[in-house]
């Protein structure tokens, strides 16, 4: 997830620009850059780095121009650098991009076979690339821009600017937000609305396959076969800092709202369902070499160890491989025996958590085959690790981690169906099924947020219960693990996670007359224990609320509230029950007045020991 910025008026260009980038930082923050129209020439600037490193580099003179774009960036092809950084100019062409171009390798391939020459290892230097190929083929800029769209896979918003037609701007979208400020005299296109809303409030949102052309004096839709489009703008009411957000309280619930994306994105390129088949370059790690492992070791800290806890079940599973998972702070001091052949996965949003590197150091010195599965590219996990899996899931702000541990889950997901792949444990049928239903998941992430008006309405009846017990069997344990660790994050309320067979052996003497004991069931072979564990529950008068994929009509009848959530395989259920799960903390914690997205004495990366 990137920020871009474009501008086209009569005032300084350069200033809006840099202005805009600072409101939309928080959508990544590792490089940022801009393009101007100055005497008839493209000029850019651009670093690794936030916009104050930018912001230092532009000189006073390129604030004369009346036209400019700009990008912040959070990486997703090539490392954070000076090279990499937006925009990318090709001849006349400058653009800047959001989103991810699966088929950016081979459109790569064939353009270097043709004389292009690439500066950067980004995905979005084709686009510049295509489109001067089309225009020095006498297309016009709109067209020559339609052709190149047509060629990509994948998601974009892309705002373009060509010095031989220096009165316009065009962008374009496809799965990925694209929104333009409409002023008299001045036109603003952005990734959001914070970038221009202290500008102007009147706002066009453009929707998928839409492409806009605008001038300082008006704009035109329209579709990629060039249809002209009439669309109309709204007016925004939001303050700046809503905008921020996404019209969301906080970053926390915009994050959780994120999901379907963020879910999609991880999937994107990586999956080739209608073959039955995972891209294994994208674990850096080759068929044979998956072929050969023998044991797992996932190593993680907070909410990633318990994505490490559902993976253990999905990789034993679905790949047959015997797994280990363990908290990196007590890892990196055991004297492990590693076994011959085996691959340690470091798990960790930002790459930077130094109990998981210290881990993941420790496993290398015993020469151990290491991976790691991150969300910030270029972080050191990312670099000290032999291979490394992305999480797209774009920035976290909200320190209680949401859709980066739903991403994470989805990654050992693929993982654990590419080395089942590797090691023909499943026929090819059963493969392609695992892959078809992990597609069908953004759209069930979407449903599943449907549920948050109920469940503010529960959370209205419990946010006063000073203790929580959360339950869950088989691969649901680690997701009452997490539930109680949202609960526990950001309300500051007494919760624990427990594997429900468990709750015989001491947990049970904790329930009273009301007392909230959240179950997480699937429609699946725990279910009856799941019941039973319920039934014992309501004999001493808890508050029962079920969380299921079940419309069994005993679990309905023996729940004080019951959450249905529509499931797709006992895996993947994990990353559905896993989001009213985050609202019910949400809304908990709105209620008691906390600081949601910056509780109490945690941080988001935790770099200390």
């Amino acid at each position: 997830m990137c920020g871009i910025i474009g501008y086209i008026g009569d005032k300084n260009a350069i200033q809006i620009v840099l202005d805009g980038l600072k409101k939309l930082e928080y959508r990544g923050y590792d490089s940022a850059g801009i393009a101007c129209l100055l005497n008839g020439k493209i000029k850019t600037v651009k670093c690794k780095g936030k916009i104050k490193n930018l912001e230092s580099l532009v000189d006073d003179s390129l604030k004369q121009s009346k036209i400019a774009i700009g990008h912040t960036r959070w990486a997703t092809h090539g490392k954070p650098s000076d090279e990499n950084a937006h925009p990318h100019c090709s001849g006349s062409i400058a653009l800047v991009h959001n989103g991810i171009i699966e088929n950016y390798a081979e459109i790569k391939k064939e353009l270097q076979t043709e004389g292009y020459k690439f500066v950067s290892q980004t995905d979005t230097e084709v686009i510049a690339h295509l489109i001067r190929k089309y225009r020095e083929n006498n297309l016009s800029l709109e067209d020559s821009i339609r052709k190149a769209v047509s060629r990509l896979r994948g998601s974009y918003a892309i705002v373009i600017m060509d010095d031989k037609e220096p009165d316009k701007l065009i962008g374009v979208r496809m799965e990925s937000p694209l929104v333009v400020g409409i002023s008299d005299g001045e036109k603003f296109i952005a990734s959001d609305v914070p970038a221009f809303l202290n500008h102007c409030n009147k706002a066009l949102f453009l929707e998928d396959g839409e492409m806009i052309v605008l001038n300082k004096e008006g704009f035109r839709v329209y579709n990629l076969e060039g249809k002209e489009k009439k669309k109309t703008p709204i007016t925004i009411t939001w303050t700046a800092s809503m905008a921020e957000k996404g019209g969301f309280k906080h970053f926390m619930l915009k994050e959780i709202y994120e999901q379907p994306r963020a879910l999609s994105d991880t999937i994107r390129g990586r999956v080739l369902s209608d073959q039955g088949k995972i891209v294994f370059e994208e674990f850096g790690l080759t068929r044979d070499e998956m072929r050969r492992i023998e044991k797992i070791y996932l190593v993680a800290c907070g909410t990633s160890y318990h994505a490490c806890l559902i993976g253990e079940y999905i990789i034993e599973n679905i790949a047959q491989i015997p797994v280990e998972v363990d908290i990196a702070s007590e890892f990196r001091y055991r004297n492990i025996p590693f076994e011959k052949n085996s691959l340690f996965v470091a798990i960790t949003q930002s790459g930077e958590t130094a109990d998981t590197l210290a881990a993941l150091r420790y496993a290398k010195k015993f020469g151990v085959k290491t991976l790691s599965i991150c969300n910030v590219l270029g972080s050191t996990a990312s670099r000290e690790a032999d291979a490394v899996f992305y999480t797209h899931s774009g920035p976290e702000i909200g320190v209680a981690s949401t859709k980066a541990f739903t991403c994470q889950i989805v990654a050992l997901y693929i993982l654990s169906i590419g080395l089942s792949i590797a090691k023909g444990v499943f026929p090819k049928i059963f493969i392609k099924n695992l892959l078809e239903e992990l597609l069908l998941l953004p759209r069930m992430a979407e449903e599943t947020l449907l549920l948050d008006k109920k469940i503010q309405l529960l959370a209205k009846e419990v946010y006063r219960k000073p203790n929580f017990l959360y339950l869950g069997r088989g691969v649901n344990y680690p997701v009452a693990l997490e539930g109680a660790l949202k609960l526990k994050e950001i309300s500051y309320i007494h919760a624990e996670g427990y594997a429900a067979g468990e709750m015989k052996h001491g947990p049970i003497a904790l329930v009273e007359e009301g007392f909230p004991v959240v179950f997480i069931a699937s429609d699946d072979l725990y279910l009856e224990k799941t019941i039973s564990n319920i039934e014992e529950i309501k004999a001493r008068d808890g508050f029962i609320i079920t969380i299921s994929s079940s419309k069994e009509e005993k679990l309905k009848k023996l729940s004080d509230r019951f959450i249905y959530v529509e499931g797709i395989n006992s895996y993947l259920n994990t990353v559905l029950f896993s989001i009213p799960l985050q609202l019910l903390a949400y809304h908990v914690a709105l209620l008691r007045g906390c600081d949601v997205d910056q509780p109490r004495n945690l941080a988001k990366s935790v770099t200390v020991e």
